[in-house]
Order: C-alpha cells, then sequence, then structure tokens
C-alpha cells in the first residue's frame, strides 16, 4: 500500500489485483442496488475505476479502508455519470434488471441517483469523516465492528457516526425533493 501510494505502478498493480475480487463483488452489488442497466457490467465499471484512479496523482490512501471507500466512490461516481448519459438519450427511463445474487425492490431513477450523489458530496465537503463512514458502511459493506476497529473508536461510535450521516443525507435529498 505504501509503495502503491508512492507513485509505484507495480504495487499499485498488484493491490489491485490482490483486491480484484472485492472490488468485483462491491461493483456488482452498487449496479444492482442502483439499478444500473445491463448496458454497465461488474467488470466494465471496476476497470473504468482502475483507469479513472490510476489517472489521478493526487489519489492518496495509506490504508485498506481508504482504499476501498475511495474505489467506491469512483465506482459511484461512473455509476451516476452512466445514469445521467442514458438519460440525456432516453428520458423517464426506468431500468430493470434482475440477479441471482439479490432481487431489486425498485429500481433507482436517474434523478434520485444524481441527487444521492450530490448530497454524498456536500457531506463530504462538510463533514468528510461521516463521509468515509458511509462509504465503508454502505459502498464497502463494513460492519460496524469493522469500522471501529479500522478507525481507532468504539463501534457505538461508528454507529453515532453512521445514523448522523444518514440524517444529514435525508434532510438533504429531502430538501432537493421539495424545492
Amino acid at each position: 500500500m505504501e509503495a502503491a501510494e508512492a507513485g509505484d505502478e507495480l504495487a499499485a498493480d498488484a493491490l489491485f489485483s490482490a483486491l480484484y475480487s472485492e472490488l468485483h463483488r462491491i461493483a456488482k452489488r452498487e449496479l444492482v442496488r442502483q439499478g444500473v442497466p445491463m448496458s454497465l457490467g461488474a467488470t466494465t465499471l471496476l476497470h473504468q475505476a482502475y483507469i479513472e484512479m490510476s489517472a489521478k496523482e493526487s489519489a492518496s490512501f495509506p490504508d485498506r479502508p481508504r482504499f476501498m471507500a475511495y474505489t467506491s466512490r469512483v465506482m459511484r461516481g461512473l455509476i451516476i455519470d452512466h445514469a445521467r448519459r442514458r438519460s440525456a438519450h432516453k428520458r423517464g427511463g426506468q431500468f430493470h434488471i434482475t440477479s441471482s445474487e439479490t432481487e431489486m425492490e425498485k429500481p433507482a431513477d436517474d434523478r434520485e441517483l444524481a441527487r444521492i450523489g450530490e448530497a454524498l458530496d456536500e457531506l463530504a465537503k462538510a463533514e468528510p469523516v461521516l463521509a468515509e463512514i458511509v462509504d465503508m458502511k454502505f459502498f464497502c459493506g463494513f460492519t460496524f465492528e469493522e469500522i471501529a476497529a479500522l478507525k481507532g473508536i468504539s463501534e457505538r461510535t461508528a454507529q453515532r457516526q453512521w445514523e448522523k450521516a444518514r440524517i444529514y443525507l435525508h434532510r438533504t435529498i429531502s430538501a432537493d425533493l421539495e424545492a
């Protein structure tokens, strides 16, 4: 991780390879959760995220949780960008996909995805620690116990920060809907 941070491309490739299966699982889960059409597959999403991440020189991830959180944010951004592009071509479309692993309750529409992305970006500016908790919990799938251990805080503190982030996001998204 340190060598990848220092700019060693071989180390960065080795890190990505070591985490590939977990990242692929996260990509697949996010595509299903967001209701993205089959035109964007988990492998394509993961590879696009890798290309985007490798092009950024300012990316900093000194440990596994930060790397996973950063990767999840990149994938989230790519999903939202993909939805926006599709919306520009196909106004008002709802996307339905099925998966043997997960059944969609209700697909997210493009406007919802854009609002969620903007709310998470606002949270990252206002409360970066809370945004990191959201990335670890929601996008990486870490438990509160894992988050607490990785952040050096109590499990209860991790839960309180998660709740605070959820309230912030709910209020932000609700305010956008009322406007």
